[in-house]
Formats: structure tokens, sequence, C-alpha cells
């Protein structure tokens, strides 16, 4: 039988419901290791999980095994009611619906994770939203405005 071989870096992005800044030290590294956990549990192998105090973001292998779509999904759903035990605050802790996943170059792989790492430093000049929309733009996806935000 021949071998099935993959090799899919992933950079998915995602936001709390209404980009309410929410994730703040001391639950931040929880939850960066804890999506980092979702990741490898489903043999997504994580590189680097960072964000700011509104957004996620992670660069993972995709494995041969799972849909993006299902490995989102189960990080989403599981590290939101996981948030919700941190803290009586985040007791209304949500992601926002949709996500954004883009494929990364292995060549560039070092330039995802220093981006992910100085966060902070980033977002100190640009927003959540300009920094998605520079994404899609980057990327060259197709979008609806009315449907990016929730």
């Amino acid at each position: 039988m021949g071998q099935s071989l993959a090799q899919n870096y992933i950079h998915i992005v995602f936001s709390t419901k209404y980009r309410q800044h929410l994730i703040h030290p001391p639950v931040e590294e929880e939850l960066h290791a804890y999506l980092g956990g979702i990741c490898n549990k489903l043999e997504c192998h994580v590189l680097k999980v960072g964000g700011y105090t509104d957004h996620i973001h992670i660069l993972c292998m995709l494995s041969k095994k799972i849909a993006l779509m299902k490995l989102v999904e189960e990080l989403k759903s599981h590290s939101s009611k996981w948030m919700k035990t941190k803290d009586p605050s985040l007791s209304n802790f949500y992601w926002q619906d949709g996500y954004g996943a883009f494929s990364v170059n292995p060549a560039e792989v070092d330039v995802v994770i220093n981006y992910i790492t100085n966060q902070k430093e980033h977002h100190r000049k640009k927003t959540y939203q300009k920094e998605y929309k520079a994404f899609l733009d980057k990327y060259k996806v197709k979008y609806d405005e009315r449907y990016v935000w929730d």
C-alpha cells in the first residue's frame, strides 16, 4: 500500500464574540496552552498559539485525519466551555461564529511564528478588524462585509 503524505501548515484566526476584550492574564497563557493541547490531541501538531485580548492565532500542521472545519469546531467549542469555568466574569464567553484559515508556505513558517509571538506589539498599531481584512486581502479571499463580523 502506498503512503499518504501531507504537510499542510495552517494559520487559524478567530475572535471573541463581538470582539470583546476578554482574554487577559492569568487565563491568557492557560488558554493558549489549552488550545495547543486540543490541536495536539487531534494530531494537528501545534507550532504556535498566541493572540490578543479579543482574538486568537494558531499555527499548526493540519492532520490528514481531520477536516479543518472539525478542528476549528473542536477548538472553539471546548475552549469556550473551558473559559467559562475560569472566572465568573467569563460566564458569557463565546467565540465568533466564523474563522479564518490560511495556508502557510513552509518557507514562511518562522515569519508566522514571529508574527504570532509579537501580537501585543502589533496590536498597538492595528485593530483586529484591520489585521483580519489584511489577511483576507493578502490571500485574495472574497468576503461579504455584512457577515465577517459577529
